[in-house]
């Protein structure tokens, strides 16, 4: 029952705070700024979507490399997959939700369980280091607002870096392997145990390929870039008079809260990110609210491939 609430209050509150920011913002100011937004420049920003899935797609792929080739699934379930769990997970939990359903399907073409959970995390881990080091760097160049913001944008940086590199040695130190499984031996639960223990084991042999690693983190830079010019695009779409700099300040750590699983598909806390930072560079409520809008959609527009992937079913080697 107290999940069944639960599952209920969490989008009712992200709905809740998404209308209380709207208001605030002047639902009028925001529609006519949408109303007004240039075709033109939302163009571009979804050309760059099909690049960062691509980007995506390449990265979820890579991480599976420890695998043994002779067991390893073919590519194009692979990149199935990846896009079905984008597309659902638009309807789940922001981040967590689409990490479930691909570790599952990955189990599903008999990936061992500890494998495609490590490939998971691995790709999620990377995405947020990706975000932290744009982030920083936007940080130093931007000039974003005033002290309190840039102190606000600092700490939330580092807390991120500072949880990225706890798990970071899990993966590159013996010492701290060991120290994680024998806090999985712990877990009172027998198959929680197996799984972690897997886990560990799985998230160590990334170890082996670091090569493989650094061009994962290469391509995720890269998604974080677009994503940044995308934002970018869609400012200058609703006439926002900033600098890219600044969206480089501040695009990354808003990313960082559409991560938080606390909402669908980060609605709500997105709205509110976006109001804020933007709102302490002189940019109007309204016009940060509809950027905000613009931002998750043309998400929403980079996941559908996926839900045309799901209702054409499984490839016959997915089946088998």
């Amino acid at each position: 029952m107290l999940r069944l609430i639960g599952r209920f209050l969490r989008p009712a509150a992200a709905l809740a705070l998404t209308a209380y920011v709207l208001w605030r913002a002047n639902p009028g100011a925001v529609l006519a700024a949408m109303a007004s937004a240039d075709p033109a420049w939302i163009g571009a920003a979804a050309a760059l979507v099909l690049v960062d899935r691509t980007l995506m797609a390449y990265r979820a792929i890579a991480l599976l490399r420890p695998i043994d080739a002779a067991s390893r699934p073919l590519v194009r379930d692979l990149v199935r997959i990846f896009f079905v769990s984008t597309f659902v997970g638009t309807f789940l939990p922001a981040s967590v939700g689409g990490d479930a359903v691909r570790a599952y399907g990955l189990s599903r073409l008999r990936v061992p369980a500890g494998a495609a959970v490590a490939s998971v995390l691995m790709d999620r881990l990377l995405g947020v280091v990706s975000i932290l080091l744009v982030g920083l760097v936007g940080l130093a160049t931007s000039g974003v607002g005033d002290t309190a913001s840039t102190r606000a944008i600092g700490v939330s940086l580092l807390l991120a870096g500072a949880v990225s590199l706890g798990a970071s040695l899990v993966v590159f130190s013996e010492r701290a392997a060991a120290l994680a499984h024998a806090l999985v031996l712990r877990v009172p639960v027998a198959a929680l145990r197996r799984i972690g223990a897997d886990l560990a084991v799985a998230t160590r042999a990334y170890d082996r390929h670091r090569g493989e690693l650094a061009l994962v983190l290469a391509g995720s830079i890269g998604v974080q870039i677009l994503r940044v010019v995308q934002a970018y695009c869609l400012g200058r779409s609703l006439q926002i008079d900033a600098q890219l700099a600044l969206y480089f300040g501040l695009v990354p750590l808003i990313l960082l809260v559409m991560l938080l699983p606390v909402s669908i598909n980060g609605i709500g806390p997105s709205q509110a990110a976006f109001v804020w930072f933007f709102g302490r560079a002189g940019v109007h409520a309204a016009d940060a609210f509809a950027l905000s809008v613009l931002f998750v959609a043309l998400g929403i527009v980079g996941n559908l491939p996926g839900g045309w992937l799901y209702a054409m079913g499984p490839s016959r080697g997915a089946r088998r």
